[in-house]
């Protein structure tokens, strides 16, 4: 019974009735200058220009407003939309950001919009942060079937991710945030990325 409430405390936790798992990352990350760089060099490829530019294509097709990135990468998003501010928590991302005049608290008040790309699962309190949106939240994020699938997924990672969704599950935790599903795709999949799901949601009024 040890192992079984050490995992429970300590592993990952999948709840089938909400298509949703939860594994405690522990506080340590490794969001640091080996990280920036990393999707620096992911960002200037002919696949990381494709996913920008799906990623603004995708937001335009509803929104055309200042939007804040939360969880920036390397800020190619924020850099190629025009009337786009970042927000992270790399410190290496905070200094890019400030140092272009595109920095914002994600916290300290509202904004029009948000995006989470590959970034939601990586929040301690993603309902916290979504609800900083008032209109729309834009999310791009790894999508499972079930544990098994997570498990053998190369998305599966214990030192970044905290929260991983099936399709439904992400759907049905963005209703109870009080968003809408607008517009569901699977374009980064088809740009080669492994079962990723990209979203538009709006907030109910």
């Amino acid at each position: 019974m040890k192992s079984f409430s050490d995992e429970l405390k300590n592993g990952l936790v999948w709840l089938p009735a909400l298509g949703m798992g939860y594994y405690p990352v522990p506080d340590d990350r490794h969001y640091n200058a080996c990280y920036f760089d990393n999707y620096c060099a992911l960002a200037d490829t002919p696949m990381g220009r494709a996913l920008t530019l799906a990623r603004i294509q995708l937001v335009a097709r509803h929104y055309t407003g200042p939007l804040l990135d939360v969880g920036i990468g390397a800020g190619q998003f924020v850099e190629a939309r025009p009337n786009t501010q970042g927000y992270d928590v790399n410190p290496h991302g905070i200094e890019w950001l400030k140092s272009r005049g595109r920095w914002a608290d994600l916290y300290a008040q509202h904004y029009r919009a948000l995006s989470f790309w590959d970034a939601l699962e990586h929040i301690d309190r993603p309902d916290v942060a979504v609800a900083k949106a008032e209109e729309w939240v834009f999310v791009s994020v790894p999508i499972f079937t079930g544990a098994e699938h997570l498990l053998r997924s190369r998305h599966y990672k214990p030192l970044e991710h905290i929260w991983y969704w099936s399709h439904d599950g992400l759907v049905r935790w963005f209703d109870g945030q009080g968003f809408d599903c607008i517009e569901h795709n699977t374009m980064e999949t088809a740009l080669g990325r492994e079962g990723i799901g990209s979203y538009a949601f709006h907030r109910r009024t």
